[in-house]
């Protein structure tokens, strides 16, 4: 099952022969909201090999498991269309009622780990274009085991989650339950990932492991030591390393006797239990993490029953998220909990994100392998590089790979926890983001378990957002429509974006590929994919589309506008020096700092949707403004006024007061300043006026009215619906617009500097006296209204437009 024609995920050896068509229908839905932070879309596949021997050796099982893997593989590749010589090839005897459509990559899933390359030496003994790219994690490829990708990337978002905290786990000891083995890829993986890790409890398909009172450093070797030993189990465990009352049982067991200390340790009041009975507590255990890293659907929400989790075998081990007691929770495998149950423990207060956001690592791991291999495919074929460089190449590029890959996950969850934060304020926005996504035919909110209207205005009336996994499925969809209207529009194609496609690859490719990466096949959608990724993490699910419509623009010139303002306050720069503040400030701050990053930005992108610059001229206008900027910014405590002076002081005081380090709490402090540069290098175009000269009256006005003190407080207002919340972006503009035409009005009476604007207010000094007093009186109010600004926005404007004559006879 493929979602787009470029598509890709694993196939799949099921053991569900009476509804893997259902199994593989739940992991391609699945699938499809993990793929949104990659370049293909969502796919799945399986098979059942219907002739298995009842009694046989493992490898001959695998040998029949193999031959039906190939007969799958080669009847999926009979109707894919090929690439040869440049050219799109249809396969003989096959009538096609589609588009073309040659991109089919597969990778490994359940079952099918080791047949990457059986796959791919099918793809090239048939000819077919991908050659050994058709099949990522082979042995050209990243062994994700090796690297131990997904449990990295998972642990990127855990970590999250402890930060802000005030946790830091890679130094302090926590308690930890999880579902797997030492011997998996995920699990083992997974708790090697800190030498503080007490592992309490854990069960996968064989056995119990239970360990009271683990020695953090001892018990971190042993764990390590099963996962370097072949096909280890938790029998294998040395019994000598466990803490007192602990051990390793086998679910086999009728009954498994509970020692005092295991009753402490898990709450129950049992001298034995049933296996089942304790997997069952040891879900409920009261710990700081539960990871989940084996294949099974262990939570449901209260409201479902067992049928709705959709996962038998389990039934008897399942609990309800109400009755977790875990402090956070990291889905390192799929389909751990059910979206339901998710939502639940959210609401009761465990941190969360969902499996698709915690373990994309993998598939993006798979997807910068495949194109790498593509981009270096016209190269061998030139001769320019044998196939035996480009593996050593491919080798050599890991680490830089699993950087690339981690950064999305680290990424993706400070995008969920800054949505966290705003959340109640956006719910009118995101609750439009949903019925927009609807009536595209690219979300059914039933099936996602998004709140229906009704429950989104109770939420509304109690002050309530989304929670953190609602976002998610959200912050997905929200990538997935935007890629398409990406692709579908010249964005990709512009010669500004092209930086993006370099910088997705690794530095060793960039320093001797760089021509041939511009040519690459599937060049437009790295470019789109990357820069969705880049909107969505920043600015929020909802925000793209919100500022589209406050604009009446294409939102594919919101993506212009958010490169240029990027690029203009060279906040890449900005960002990797709060990343490193990680464990060195409260969480709760260093969140602070990126969100008046986002402030910023969010403005900063409106200014240049409203202008159209950025869409003119991409390159130019980065250039421009970003030397327009810097002359501002070096000249800005003599030019701004001694109240925002004043203000940006005392900021910059707390923020060092708290830890942050000088050079980023000036530059944090100075943005509300520069967040309207741009306009002011406008003005100053407008009048012909020094920019220096502009920005000094530019900033005057908004300090004499108050301006800047309204349009902050404006980002507060609680909107009920989409109408308030255009009102509050006409009112801005509008408030901006009178603060430009102001000091352009002013620079043109001749006096220089802040007595140019004393002169424009002394010819109408009876209104301009009025209208301050007013903006003073709403600046000041307990609470900003969307009528107050409304008002306020309405007495500038008239200012503006109210003849000399008129102001003095009044």
């Amino acid at each position: 099952l493929r979602f787009a024609p470029i598509a890709r995920g694993g196939i799949r050896w099921s053991d569900r022969a009476l509804d893997f068509r259902t199994e593989v229908l739940g992991l391609a839905k699945a699938q499809q909201v993990k793929n949104a932070v990659i370049v293909p879309a969502g796919a799945k596949g399986g098979f059942i090999p219907k002739l298995l021997p009842r009694t046989g050796t493992r490898d001959e099982i695998a040998a029949e498991g193999v031959g039906a893997y190939t007969v799958f593989i080669s009847a999926m590749l009979d109707i894919t269309d090929n690439i040869v010589d440049g050219a799109i090839v249809p396969p003989t005897h096959v009538v096609r009622y589609d588009g073309d459509d040659p991109y089919l990559v597969v990778a490994a899933d359940k079952g099918t780990a080791t047949f990457s390359d059986t796959a791919n030496g099918i793809a090239k003994a048939r000819g077919f274009w991908l050659a050994d790219a058709f099949a990522s994690g082979g042995s050209a490829g990243y062994d994700h085991k090796k690297l131990a990708i997904t449990s990295r990337g998972a642990w990127e978002c855990v970590k999250r989650h402890f930060r802000e905290m005030d946790r830091d786990i890679q130094k302090e000891p926590f308690r930890v339950v999880g579902v797997g083995d030492m011997s998996g890829d995920v699990f083992g993986n997974g708790m090697l990932r800190s030498d503080a890790i007490r592992l309490v409890a854990a069960f996968d398909h064989r056995d119990i492991f239970l360990d009271p009172d683990p020695k953090t450093l001892e018990s971190f070797g042993e764990r390590n030591r099963l996962f370097e030993l072949p096909r280890s189990s938790w029998a294998d465990y040395n019994p000598a390393l466990i803490s007192k009352g602990g051990g390793v049982f086998s679910r086999k067991a009728k009954s498994i006797p509970i020692s005092v200390e295991v009753r402490t340790m898990l709450g129950v009041d049992a001298d034995s239990l049933p296996p089942q009975d304790l997997m069952h507590a040891i879900l409920m255990a009261e710990c700081e993490l539960l990871f989940f890293g084996g294949i099974g659907t262990y939570v449901r929400a209260s409201s479902e029953t067992e049928q709705d989790a959709g996962d038998r075998a389990n039934d008897g081990i399942r609990v309800t998220a109400s009755e977790l007691r875990a402090k956070v929770i990291g889905e390192g495998a799929n389909l751990g909990m059910t979206q339901r149950a998710r939502v639940e423990a959210a609401g009761h207060g465990v941190r969360l994100n969902t499996d698709f956001i915690d373990n994309s690592a993998g598939v993006n791991t798979s997807d910068q392998e495949v194109n790498i291999k593509i981009a270096l495919a016209p190269v061998i074929a030139a001769g320019r590089l044998t196939i035996e460089k480009r593996d050593e190449m491919l080798k050599a590029m890991a680490g830089d790979v699993a950087a690339a890959v981690l950064r999305n996950n680290y990424q993706q969850s400070l995008g969920l926890s800054l949505a966290v934060r705003r959340a109640p304020g956006e719910l009118a926005a995101n609750a439009r983001l949903i019925r927009s996504l609807e009536a595209r035919g690219l979300l059914d909110r039933r099936l996602e378990n998004l709140p229906p209207e009704r429950e989104i205005a109770e939420r509304q009336r109690g002050g309530k957002g989304f929670l953190r996994p609602e976002l998610a499925i959200l912050s997905s969809y929200a990538k997935i429509a935007l890629l398409h209207d990406l692709l579908a529009s010249t964005v990709p194609d512009d010669p500004g974006m092209q930086g993006l496609l370099i910088d997705y690859f690794p530095q060793a490719l960039q320093k001797g590929f760089s021509a041939d990466l511009a040519q690459h096949r599937l060049r437009r959608e790295i470019i789109a994919t990357t820069l969705t990724n880049g909107l969505v993490n920043r600015l929020g699910a909802a925000t793209p589309l919100q500022l589209a419509s406050e604009t009446a623009q294409p939102i594919a010139n919101v993506a212009y506008a958010f490169m240029a303002a990027r690029g203009v306050f060279d906040l890449t720069d900005l960002w990797r020096r709060i990343d490193g503040l990680d464990g060195r400030v409260k969480g709760l701050l260093q969140l602070e700092l990126y969100e008046r990053v986002r402030a910023l930005l969010v403005r900063a992108t409106t200014l240049f949707l409203r202008s159209g610059e950025a869409v003119r001229d991409l390159q130019a206008t980065i250039s421009r403004h970003g030397a327009g900027l810097s002359e501002i910014k070096a000249a800005i405590g003599e030019i701004a006024p001694a109240d925002a002076r004043a203000r940006q002081t005392a900021l910059q005081a707390r923020f060092v007061a708290e830890g942050v380090p000088a050079d980023i709490a000036a530059d944090i402090a100075l943005l509300p300043l520069l967040s309207d540069a741009p306009v002011m290098l406008a003005t100053a175009d407008a009048s012909g006026a020094a920019l220096l000269a502009s920005a000094q009256v530019f900033l005057e006005v908004g300090d004499q009215f108050r301006l800047d003190d309204i349009v902050e407080r404006a980002q507060a207002i609680r909107t009920v619906d989409d109408y308030d919340r255009l009102a509050i972006a006409n009112a801005t503009s509008g408030l901006l617009e009178a603060q430009r035409a102001i000091a352009a009005s002013a620079l043109a009476c001749g006096t220089a500097g802040a007595a140019g604007l004393q002169s424009w207010l002394e010819r109408r000094r009876v209104a301009s006296d009025r209208v301050i007093a007013d903006l003073a009186e709403i600046a000041g109010a307990g609470e900003l209204t969307v009528s107050r600004l409304t008002v306020a926005a309405s007495r500038v404007s008239d200012l503006v437009r109210m003849p000399v004559e008129l102001s003095a006879a009044k």
